[in-house]
């Protein structure tokens, strides 16, 4: 072996072990992601229930509570929407979940909005967590923001998941949950 292919090697083994040194820094273990989800979580949540007070009611009943402080949508003609949220059950977070949404047609503007999806049964909140991919189904029960106020009974024993949109400002109008995609992740 000349010493040149010998440089070659040690060159391309250094090479490699940079690279997978530089990814392992990107991976969210000691990052404050999850502190900067958290803090906007818990705005959030005081948002929620002092704006709406019904949902204060809503969320002792509920097993889990997903909340995404703030999803941002813009299209035209191709739309995406991206956010980060908390899962949190007895008010404490168990997992961090990205949404992300893309949508094809008839549509021009941006918007953002926050919304909470209430887990009113451990089925629900199982599936949810056991999913990869999970996205909201016909199953779930819609709370307009108007409404938060009287979120009843009606709201809580016929729908395994309640979900509330609300915080809605921009140019799109009439937001929704369908097509948006939970993943779990590490901040």
């Amino acid at each position: 072996m000349t010493a040149t292919t010998l440089l070659q090697r040690r060159g391309l083994l250094m090479g490699l072990g940079a690279s997978f040194g530089l990814a392992a820094c990107a991976n969210g273990i000691g990052s404050t992601g999850g502190a900067t989800i958290d803090a906007r979580v818990d705005a959030t949540r005081d948002y929620l229930f002092s704006r709406y007070p019904g949902t204060r009611d809503l969320a002792m009943k509920s097993v889990g509570i997903l909340y995404m402080p703030l999803i941002t949508e813009a299209g035209f003609g191709f739309g995406a929407g991206f956010g980060q949220g908390a899962l949190r059950i007895n008010d404490i977070t168990v997992d961090y979940y990205s949404a992300t949404r893309a949508t094809v047609g008839f549509q021009i503007g941006a918007q953002q909005y926050a919304h909470a999806l209430f887990f009113m049964t451990e089925q629900a909140l199982g599936e949810f967590r056991q999913n990869h991919g999970w996205a909201v189904g016909a199953d779930a029960r819609y709370a307009l923001p108007d409404q938060g106020a009287s979120i009843g009974k009606e709201s809580t024993e016929t729908a395994p998941v309640v979900a509330l949109v609300f915080g809605q400002s921009g140019l799109i109008a009439g937001a929704t949950l369908a097509g948006i995609k939970y993943t779990r992740i590490i901040p």
